[in-house]
């Protein structure tokens, strides 16, 4: 791995673990899905500028259309739709742990729908992350009652399925399809769609959008935390193993809590700390793909001998 790389992976966890705070952060000031539909809309067209650059295809074939439609769903609506109702209640950090349970969802997915079999690396990756996700809602578990904060748990969890369908959906339908392309659209579609209905639920208040700071934070989610990243994370696989860059982005949940600790003086208890550790050796350990070395047939021969 180049330099160019290793500097590349540090700066996208950087941008990527601290952005959870400051999304938390930007849903006190923002409509939440005022601000999620503009974020994704403004991503969209930083990536059509790139591609325009790139002097690459834009406009999607006909026969795309129908499942693009399905995949902005998933992404759109099932991931960043839920994601940000959720993170109203839910802490930065634990936001980011909680969701990226997404690879040990892909495990099982796959299993099923890409018939990807489940061996016991995947299985041993499963009981981890249940062990992680029991330990960090085991105090309201305790007394298990209805409130936000477990309501927004549970929306973060199903947050990272969703993300986790998509992530299968993409490797089903779209193994060879243009990924710069792919994401303008899945993000242009759905934020269309968040953003008609935030028009019609959400009010619109002048002072908030016409603010320098506000403005300021919300360019940089959208740009430099989601169009930019996603074109970065794009030229980081198509460098690396598969692996080694998923393994490589796996400190972000670990960041986003010791961000939101020092910046946002967010909690960290032990519940979390256990949690987020027995997530973090699950989603290795679904991750990980190792094979024996078959011996040649000739070396059989020979040690059959």
């Amino acid at each position: 791995m180049n330099i160019k790389v290793i500097s590349a992976i540090t700066v996208l966890c950087l941008i990527w673990g601290s952005l959870w705070g400051l999304i938390k952060f930007s849903l006190q000031i923002f409509p939440p899905y005022l601000f999620i539909s503009v974020r994704l809309i403004l991503a969209a067209l930083t990536l059509t500028i790139v591609q325009l650059l790139l002097k690459k295809s834009v406009v999607p074939e006909f026969g795309d259309w129908r499942k693009l439609f399905i995949l902005s769903f998933l992404t759109c609506l099932g991931f960043y739709a839920t994601q940000t109702f959720a993170m109203q209640f839910v802490d930065s950090g634990l936001s980011a742990v909680l969701v990226f349970t997404m690879p040990i969802f892909v495990g099982v997915l796959a299993h099923f729908i890409l018939n990807e079999r489940l061996n016991k690396q995947k299985i041993i990756g499963l009981i981890f992350g249940a062990l992680g996700l029991f330990s960090i809602l085991l105090p309201q578990l305790q007394h298990i009652h209805f409130n936000l904060s477990l309501l927004g748990q549970g929306l973060l969890i199903s947050s990272g399925f969703f993300w986790a369908l998509s992530t299968v959906y993409i490797k089903k339908n779209f193994a060879t399809y243009d990924k710069i392309k792919l994401t303008i659209w899945q993000m242009l579609l759905g934020g269309t769609v968040i953003l008609i209905g935030a028009l019609i639920l959400e009010p619109i208040e002048v002072h908030v959008w016409s603010n320098p700071l506000h403005n300021s934070i919300l360019f940089y989610t959208a740009i430099i935390g989601t169009g930019s990243t996603l074109a970065l994370w794009g030229w980081i696989i198509s460098q690396v193993d598969t692996f080694v860059a998923s393994i490589s982005i796996m400190c972000i949940p670990i960041l986003s809590l010791l961000f939101g600790y020092i910046f946002w003086h967010e909690p960290i208890t032990i519940n979390i700390l256990m949690g987020a550790m027995f997530i973090c050796i699950g989603i290795i350990f679904s991750s990980m793909s190792l094979k024996m070395k078959k011996k040649p047939e000739i070396q059989l021969k020979l040690d059959r001998r």
